[in-house]
């Protein structure tokens, strides 16, 4: 993959770089955010970037956000030293895949990258990248939704919330399981964390987010009829 690392540690960065060089990725690196921002928007072919929160000018919070509004298709792994609940919440919502907390091992973070590579790889590969429920329309590959043709703007959380109830339409999934498949592996979440993202999704979708049906004692439905 092509790999933009954006990390203000010296250090840490060249080390970085050179354990992602032998694992054949072709890596940039930007040592602070308007710099990694500029890259990352750039026609470079970027696959993946991995974004450091605490950026010296442009917080790597920012970054992800406007990387996210411009370049919808491209995978950001966020690292950090900030550990809590709150702050990979805070993370995640600005735009983020997947978060690494340092200390971290690179077997880890290697890993993180393949899953990353997959997600990727299997939605290029998918056909039909459209959703659709009623008059709720998701398009994977640009990543917006739209309702009676007008658009939605959705968090990346609750992009893949609604996104795992499309893809089981009339199905109950228990909140473990859109946990599984909504949020990223090893993120600290509990599954009332759930009924919060439904409620927003609820009420960003208006009157159409009525057909997410609460069924008692397992989670959720989406009607899609």
């Amino acid at each position: 993959m092509k790999i933009l690392l954006v990390e203000d540690d010296a250090r840490l960065s060249r080390s970085l770089a050179r354990l992602l060089e032998q694992d054949r990725h072709n890596v940039e690196v930007a040592a602070d955010g308007e710099t990694g921002l500029d890259i990352a928007l750039g026609e470079n072919g970027i696959d993946v970037v991995i974004l450091d929160i605490g950026l010296p000018d442009l917080s790597g919070i920012e970054v992800a956000k406007r990387i996210r509004r411009e370049r919808r298709e491209l995978a950001i792994l966020m690292l950090t030293a900030r550990d809590t609940v709150g702050d990979r919440v805070t993370g995640l919502d600005s735009g983020a895949d997947d978060y690494v907390v340092k200390p971290f091992s690179y077997d880890e973070l290697a890993a993180r990258l393949r899953a990353l590579a997959r997600r990727v790889e299997s939605a290029a590969r998918r056909p039909e990248p459209r959703l659709t429920a009623g008059p709720i329309s998701l398009d994977e590959a640009s990543r917006t939704v739209t309702v009676h043709d007008r658009p939605v703007d959705l968090s990346p959380r609750e992009f893949s919330l609604l996104e795992s109830l499309l893809r089981h339409p009339g199905q109950a999934l228990s909140r473990d399981q859109l946990l599984d498949q909504a949020w990223p592996f090893g993120v600290a979440v509990t599954p009332n964390a759930v009924d919060a993202y439904v409620h927003y999704l609820r009420t960003k979708l208006g009157s159409e987010g009525e057909r997410i049906e609460t069924v008692r004692g397992i989670g959720y439905r989406l009607n899609g009829a």
